[in-house]
């Protein structure tokens, strides 16, 4: 069944059941899709809305968010959700490459252009005399991606895509309809969108809380309503743990799950958590936008493999493939590839001969070099763009990274190639480093790495910077440091 098609159940069989909470403001299922009703009802009175249109959405964690963007699904159109903060070229891009019918929410840094408020979306007018489903094999989202490596994409998913990776992620975290999840994650972007569908789809009740800004209304929403659940990524830890300290160490008992998004993490700091919570379910996925999380591990009932990306994800398949697409043996290192109904079904508005490229034997290429054990846990070594070539010996940008983070002193990090100077190595490592300690030298971060890595892993260039810069779900995004 499609998500909208669970909730609709829901509604049926358990219509007084909690599905959203916002400050004070509770909606049950019944008025969950009654209202979502409501806003296929309006896209299509106002727009005359189409089978396929399609509908840009500055997404916002509100509950007219939510309705607008199952409505758009209700009526049969298109959602193409941004971040409310896009800028105006970025914007032009999505415009010019989706043609919408109109564009819904807030932005705050595009003019010239209408933006209806979602407000007039929700309002009620007649309800719709039914609902019909859509075909699988439909469109129904189109993310853009943030470009870590290059130009931004259209990854289309259509519906069958979005319950195979629904049922993927539940089937590995054990959501249930009695879970309280926080959302604090942007739902303009793969993941925080994915936990909306992932909470709603099991019948669970979701707390929109926006963001992790304030950490007084993020404890004291988990205290109110019993939160058992919450996602964040890699870099909202350290924010919560920089600001509250051990604080998240006394729901230990509350939380039954977290899920955490797929870029960097200590080892030290996985530890800690489950220090912290050792009843918790603590899983931390491996995806793209074009193939939603693909790995998953658990760092309780894996704690020896905490530093690997996990086994591949329920229904899903993980290989190793070489520059040619010959499958390659265990421990072989080379481009990892994922297979399963979750990953996506085009992109859009590129031919279909560009979209097959991506695939070796019906397999997705993610771009990501690694290799799988012998008991097939995923071992990533970086982007294949981002590796670096010194002398013919490749270096993983990630490695040198995870090391020059563990040094005190050192907030991040990235590393990226830079040219060699005497033009004998090709490429050497560059390190980009944020520092709180002044007092740090070079000669100190190279004494502290010499006993780690080989010569040729050791930067020859160090720079500090005030940031790293990332994408809104937490990657670096080290092109930009060339």
């Amino acid at each position: 069944m499609t998500i909208e098609e669970q909730i609709y159940q829901h509604s049926i069989h358990y219509p007084d059941h909690v599905a959203l909470i916002a400050g004070d403001e509770r909606v049950t299922y019944a008025q969950l899709w009654q209202r979502c009703l409501l806003a296929a009802t309006n896209v299509r009175r106002l727009f005359g809305l189409r089978k396929g249109d399609r509908i840009i959405l500055a997404a916002s964690a509100s509950m007219d968010f939510v309705y607008a963007y199952f409505g758009i699904h209700i009526a049969g159109g298109v959602c193409v959700p941004i971040d409310p903060d896009t800028n105006q070229t970025r914007y032009e891009l999505i415009r010019e490459s989706t043609q919408p019918v109109c564009t819904m929410g807030a932005l705050h840094k595009v003019e010239g252009f209408r933006v209806l408020p979602l407000g007039e979306v929700c309002a009620a007018y007649e309800q719709m005399d039914a609902y019909v489903h859509p075909d699988e094999e439909q469109i129904a989202d189109i993310l853009f991606t943030t470009g870590t490596t290059g130009a931004p994409k259209g990854v289309a998913l259509n519906y069958r895509n979005l319950a195979a990776a629904v049922r993927n992620i539940n089937t590995f975290i054990e959501n249930t309809a009695e879970d309280v999840e926080l959302l604090a994650l942007p739902v303009s972007h793969s993941f925080g969108l994915g936990r909306v569908r992932c909470v709603l789809s099991q019948g669970g009740s979701l707390v929109l809380l926006g963001s992790f800004a304030s950490m007084k209304k993020f404890f004291g929403w988990m205290e109110q309503y019993r939160c058992t659940g919450f996602g964040m990524v890699p870099a909202s830890w350290g924010y919560i743990k920089k600001l509250s300290g051990r604080k998240i160490g006394q729901f230990a008992d509350q939380l039954r799950y977290i899920e955490i998004g797929s870029s960097f993490m200590s080892v030290e700091d996985k530890d800690l958590l489950c220090e912290l919570l050792p009843k918790t379910r603590i899983c931390m996925h491996y995806g793209l936008t074009e193939a939603s999380r693909s790995a998953f591990m658990e760092f309780h009932t894996e704690h020896d493999k905490l530093d690997t990306a996990g086994k591949a994800s329920p229904y899903v398949e993980v290989a190793i493939f070489d520059t040619d697409g010959k499958r390659l043996p265990t421990s072989m290192e080379g481009e990892v590839c994922v297979k399963g109904d979750h990953v996506t079904c085009s992109y859009w508005n590129e031919p279909e001969e560009r979209f097959a490229q991506d695939f070796f034997d019906g397999y997705f290429r993610t771009g990501d070099c690694g290799y799988l054990d012998a008991e097939g846990y995923l071992h990533l070594k970086s982007r294949i763009k981002e590796m670096i070539n010194v002398g013919g010996k490749k270096v993983s940008p990630m490695e040198v990274e995870g090391i020059l983070n563990s040094i005190p002193g050192i907030v991040e990090s990235a590393c990226v190639a830079m040219p060699d100077p005497e033009g004998v190595m090709g490429e050497l490592v560059k390190a980009f480093i944020v520092c709180d300690d002044e007092t740090l030298t070079d000669t100190d971060i190279l004494a502290a790495l010499r006993p780690r890595l080989e010569a040729y892993k050791l930067p020859a260039v160090i720079e500090r910077v005030s940031v790293i810069p990332k994408t809104a779900s937490g990657k670096i995004q080290r092109l930009k440091l060339k």
